[in-house]
């Protein structure tokens, strides 16, 4: 099960892949279908990311993250 770590609501636009960068804030850029857009940064909030887990962008739009499966590997 996935647990929200962040307080700051992002609202998406179609066209757009939401991703959290290296750098802790939430970015957003356009998918192929989408020539018209560009990359920007779209979160205020930073976020420090831990190792084991995977961050995403819920359906609510907030950041969450997940423990990765690892099959056993560290």
């Amino acid at each position: 099960m996935a647990e929200r770590i962040g307080k700051e609501k992002i609202e998406r636009e179609d066209g757009y892949l939401y991703f959290l960068g290296k750098d802790g804030y939430v970015w957003r850029t356009p998918m192929k279908t989408n020539a018209r857009g560009k990359k920007a940064k779209v979160g205020s909030e930073k976020i420090d990311r831990q190792e084991g887990y995977l961050y995403f962008i819920d359906k609510s739009g907030y950041v969450a993250r997940a423990k990765m499966n690892r099959r056993g590997r560290r």
